[in-house]
């Protein structure tokens, strides 16, 4: 197992910095993660999706954006709905340079829904599966994405999130290459406020989720 840290000057010359963990034989297999503003690739649902993925093979690929920098504070939401999809597209297309990979999955949460609703769309993704986690369903992109994606997905948010809606949630059942999961009083951050084996209990039906993905 080899770690490559590595940075790129993202939107607005801030820097993005970004980790590939490549597996010891050469492999055309990549999961991308693309975490929240505050729930980082360093969160249980990352941690353990990584080992799910480094032991069949994949390299990974952490995008470390750190959006709750002091450097993002005047940034509205458009500015930074702008600012991921520019940064996520150049780390991938800068890792993706002189490798020759074929299969890709995306693992997205929150904040990280909005560049996985742009990158879903280009050509070179066409067969990637994606995991879709505590989706940013008020976003159009995202919502339009995950409705008319024919790629293979999962979904999964919590009723107490408060970007879940009903009527979105109905609109994602519509699309039968996507399975959608609601997830009884969980909130956005993955958590049931009153019953802390409920929170255990959803990070493992998740994990679950992946592992027979």
């Amino acid at each position: 197992m080899k770690a490559i840290n590595n940075k790129v000057a993202g939107y607005k010359g801030i820097e993005v910095p970004y980790t590939v963990m490549l597996t010891e034989d050469y492999t055309k297999k990549l999961v991308i993660f693309l975490p929240g503003a505050g729930y980082t690739t360093k969160s249980p649902l990352f941690h353990f999706a990584e080992e799910i993925f480094l032991n069949e093979n994949y390299d990974v690929l952490r995008v470390n954006y750190q959006y709750t920098d002091k450097a993002y504070d005047e940034f509205t939401m458009k500015e930074l709905t702008e600012a991921i999809t520019h940064d996520v597209r150049l780390v991938i297309s800068e890792v993706l340079k002189g490798r020759n990979y074929q299969q890709f999955y995306f693992v997205g949460k929150s904040l990280g829904t909005i560049a996985m609703g742009a990158e879903m769309l280009r050509p070179e993704f066409s067969e990637a599966k994606a995991v879709w986690v505590t989706p940013l369903l008020n976003q159009e992109q995202v919502l339009n994405t995950m409705v008319n994606s024919k790629n293979q997905a999962q979904c999964y948010i919590g009723d107490k999130d408060r970007y879940y809606s009903p009527g979105a949630f109905e609109l994602l059942k519509t699309n039968p290459n996507l399975k959608s999961t609601l997830l009884p009083d969980i909130n956005h951050r993955l958590d049931c406020e009153t019953d802390p084996l409920k929170s255990i209990d959803a990070l493992k039906q998740i994990i679950a989720g992946i592992k027979n993905f």
